[in-house]
């Protein structure tokens, strides 16, 4: 096989729910921390667990992470695809399996190497609880994989260290379980690989973090402190990085109060409503969902755009239509989040290209919906959400103040003569606002979802309709002020 440095596609056939995700994660970050561009692909199924996994390492000195054709190197512990999973290795390549069984001849090709470690015998000697052995069994193979690959050993040591702070068992259980996969490559195998690594120095000042963490940290640096959703696939770790966030930012020191409230609601309607609800009230909220979620709360989502309240939601995109592939990424949802509920409505969407994105917009949305004092949606995907992507650190300026918008005060509203919630004073399309309680007789106690005059006074008339629905346009063109400007990747090529 022709020599490659930095340049090859490792893939794991794994089993879901073996704790085989934190192992092969081990393996993409310890490539990271040496420097070298990699990016990572987890392609799970629907299921929670006992079906096929895959997670595929790309690693490319020259900056190409998308995935390609061809699997240089297959580790497959898994019956269950393993037919499937030798097809898939190029011709030349390597694949890896566990031979405490002896490999069935249907799965054997001439123009392959094979890489037969006896992973669960092994541990199955080293240790002595079953759940341990399923887990150290994955540690195996990545320290076989330091070997072959030239890894580097002391960043993969440090990195256990890290993942098991505190722990000291489990720390000196991973070690033990990678030595037995080093020595048993190099007492077996020729190594390193015609293809393997090289310590660079190529990506200084790089994190390697998902979209949706990115989201979570986003929604806590940008002042949310409610955040009320549903459990669906793949939004639903914005809010298990939110809650993770919120303990360490949300939580008084000296009291122990918890300065945040997540709510788990009965279905992505409700969530929608209760995020509606907190807003209105002066919290600054959002919820998180995917395709199906969105369809949802359509009703509500009009509701906000029509009554003016600020909401924000993070739409981590599936493959649809319906409930379609949960754990595929696709980008289905746009035109359904521009003109959600029915009737005439614009929404502003936020189209993060990368997780430093994804933290920046989601701050962003929050001061968007408060000054537009509409939804705001962040529209990521599976792929930006759930995979690890190499992304610039994120930044936070000292003295950042939240834009609140136009929210009057008590005493600003004694100087106000006849108080009109839905009058445009200002020739923006915004009319000013007051948090419910704000003042005895003035300001607004109730919304109202149907067709008002300027003074939130119910009414059918067709001119007043009109004035209103000309004003919400006024407000769509100063929205396009506010926003991002929008970047343009274009790749150049030499033309004769």
């Amino acid at each position: 096989m022709k020599k490659a440095i930095n340049d090859f596609i490792v893939r794991f056939a794994n089993v879901n729910g073996t704790g085989s995700a934190s192992a092969n994660f081990l393996f993409a970050k310890t490539i990271f921390r040496m420097g070298i561009p990699v990016t990572p692909k987890n392609i799970f199924p629907s299921n929670i667990q006992g079906l096929p996994t895959w997670y595929e390492v790309r690693v490319s000195e020259k900056g190409y992470l998308g995935r390609r054709e061809g699997i240089d190197l297959m580790v497959c512990v898994n019956p269950q695809s393993m037919a499937q999973d030798v097809k898939n290795v190029k011709s030349g390549g390597y694949f890896m399996y566990d031979s405490t069984k002896k490999l069935p001849a249907e799965y054997l090709r001439d123009d392959i190497h094979y890489l037969g470690v006896p992973m669960m015998e092994m541990s199955n000697e080293a240790f002595s609880d079953p759940r341990k052995r399923q887990l150290l069994k994955n540690i195996i193979y990545v320290g076989a994989l330091a070997k072959l690959l030239n890894m580097e050993v002391e960043a993969i040591k440090v990195l256990i260290g890290e993942q098991f702070e505190g722990k000291a068992q489990l720390i000196d259980a991973n070690m033990k379980a990678l030595q037995l996969g080093l020595d048993y490559a190099a007492k077996h195998f020729d190594f390193p690989l015609p293809f393997h690594l090289e310590k660079r120095d190529l990506i200084v000042d790089k994190i390697l973090v998902d979209g949706n963490t990115a989201c979570g940290l986003g929604a806590v640096y940008g002042g949310a402190t409610v955040m009320a959703w549903y459990p669906i696939t793949p939004s639903t770790s914005v809010a298990e990085a939110f809650e993770h966030y919120c303990k360490m930012f949300r939580i008084d020191p000296d009291t122990g109060e918890h300065k945040y409230a997540i709510i788990q609601a009965e279905d992505e309607l409700a969530a929608m409503g209760m995020v509606i609800g907190a807003s209105w009230n002066g919290a600054r909220a959002f919820t998180a969902t995917s395709g199906p979620g969105v369809s949802l709360m359509n009703e509500f989502l009009g509701l906000a755009y029509f009554a003016e309240v600020p909401a924000v939601l993070v739409d981590v995109q599936r493959a649809g239509p319906s409930t379609g592939m949960p754990t595929r990424t696709q980008q289905p949802d746009l035109l359904l989040a521009a003109y959600a509920s029915h009737g005439d409505t614009k929404h502003v969407l936020l189209l993060p290209a990368s997780p430093k994105e994804c933290f920046d917009y989601t701050a962003l949305s929050l001061d968007l919906a408060e000054r537009l004092q509409t939804p705001i949606m962040v529209m990521t995907d599976l792929d930006l959400g759930m995979n690890d992507h190499i992304s610039e650190p994120f930044h936070w300026e000292d003295g950042r103040q939240y834009d609140r918008g136009k929210v009057l005060s008590a005493e600003e509203l004694e100087h106000v003569g006849k108080f009109g919630r839905y009058l445009d004073v200002d020739g923006d399309g915004i009319p000013y606002r007051t948090y419910p309680g704000t003042h005895p007789t003035k300001g607004a106690f109730f919304t109202r979802g149907t067709s008002k005059d300027e003074y939130a006074a119910y009414t059918e008339d067709g001119a007043a309709y009109k004035r209103n629905m000309d004003r919400l346009l006024k407000k769509w063109d100063t929205a396009k002020s506010l926003v991002p400007k929008a970047q343009l990747y274009q790749e150049k090529t030499n033309q004769k």
